[in-house]
């Protein structure tokens, strides 16, 4: 499992069939492809609050939903997704989806956010690569993928695009925003941009500022992806299958799907297991670790954008609720709705003193969720009963 969907215990045969096949240079969502379960929105020029360029112009949203906004229009759930997560929060892997929804668990009849009682909506961000205005996507002058001129994209742009989403439709009030990790950080800005918008929140394993430890794991993930030739400075999607910056991405991967696992977590599932026969004692062969983490790289970049993991990698390390608005506490001031914080015990990658600093500058929390779990960051999918049971309460009684 990793910071957007769910892991198999078939890693170690790596993708199958598929892992035979050249990896492409870039397996975003293009204009042509099968829509799957998404839905467009043309936002149009969007104001963007730190690159020099100013405005992003032209941008789709690519967005799902599920159930039905009733008349009092007060049953809107928005769900925000993590890093390397979209919009297909529900649902099958189909065409049109790599993968089947990341929150399956969460999602459905029954479930604590239910389309049957709920209407669901989430959105891929802005600077994504499953059909929202990104890297891949066609630059309005030339046509060509927007690759190194794509602009530097700060949360709050994302969140502005995602409130011209919730007035196309027709919802003036969520009844809860609640979203892991980055889709954590979108909710708070959410609260505090518009508080009167958001009738709750409620982040998991979030933050409401990126942290210098945080960055810093990050940066070494954009160092390996800047790194590889075959990045070539952000314009290679002209590349054929197998020569594309797969190998940068795949060793960003592995250093944030390490950050995403607890130590306790790696000792007891690989210890110092090898591989397969080969014996990693200067033999060629790899610890079952090694062989671990490089199925994750490999399976990332069958499924993402080298450009847009930099992007919304930025995005992350620019997260600070509080910029421009008199610091953290003044700025969570602003928002005194109901609010659930959540944290994994065992979280290194954002640890549970991030999620304390976070519940003692909202009003509207009562206290830290905790989930106990030797998993690490991703034990907020991993132990979806204890999640699930957290979120449930709170919902039923906003």
């Amino acid at each position: 499992m990793d910071d957007d969907g769910i892991e198999t215990d078939a890693w170690a045969a790596d993708e199958g069939a598929a892992a035979d096949s050249p990896i492409p240079a870039s397996s975003a969502w293009r204009p042509g492809d099968h829509p799957g379960h998404r839905q467009f929105l043309n936002v149009g020029d969007l104001p963007l609050e730190a690159d020099p360029v100013g405005t992003l112009p032209g941008v789709t949203l690519a967005y799902e939903t599920w159930g039905e906004l009733n008349a009092a229009r007060d049953n809107a759930v928005y769900i925000a997704h993590a890093l390397t997560g979209d919009s297909h929060v529900w649902g099958p892997a189909e065409p049109g989806h790599h993968t089947g929804g990341w929150w399956n668990a969460m999602v459905g009849a029954g479930r604590p956010i239910d389309p049957t009682r709920h209407f669901v909506v989430s959105a891929n961000v802005v600077g994504g690569c499953q059909g929202s205005t990104g890297p891949a996507s066609p630059h309005p002058v030339d046509g060509l993928p927007w690759g190194s001129r794509f602009p530097y994209v700060t949360m709050r742009d994302m969140v502005a695009a995602e409130i011209a989403l919730a007035d196309h439709l027709g919802i003036d009030r969520w009844r809860l925003i609640t979203g892991p990790s980055m889709g954590g950080m979108r909710a708070i800005e959410w609260a505090v941009t518009v508080p009167d918008r958001v009738g709750a929140i409620a982040p998991v394993g979030s933050a409401a500022a990126t942290t210098a430890d945080q960055i810093a794991w990050s940066t070494s993930q954009l160092a390996a992806v800047f790194a590889d030739p075959n990045f070539r400075g952000g314009d290679y999607y002209d590349a054929a299958d197998g020569e594309g910056p797969h190998v940068g991405l795949g060793i960003a991967r592995m250093i944030a799907h390490t950050t995403y696992r607890s130590e306790g977590e790696l000792a007891e599932r690989f210890g110092r297991s090898y591989q397969g026969a080969g014996d990693p004692l200067g033999r060629g062969g790899l610890f079952s670790v090694q062989s671990y983490l490089q199925h994750h790289g490999r399976k990332l970049a069958r499924r993402f954008d080298a450009n847009t993991y930099i992007r919304l990698v930025q995005a992350i390390q620019s997260h600070d609720v509080g910029r421009g608005r008199g610091g953290v506490e003044t700025a969570l001031a602003r928002y005194t709705g109901p609010a659930l914080v959540v944290a994994v015990d065992s979280d290194r990658l954002y640890p549970l003193k991030n999620s304390q600093l976070l519940d003692a500058g909202l009003s509207g929390s009562n206290g830290v969720k905790v989930v106990h779990s030797p998993v690490g960051h991703d034990g907020f999918l991993v132990e979806s009963g204890q999640l699930n049971a957290f979120i449930a309460e709170f919902e039923a009684g906003l």
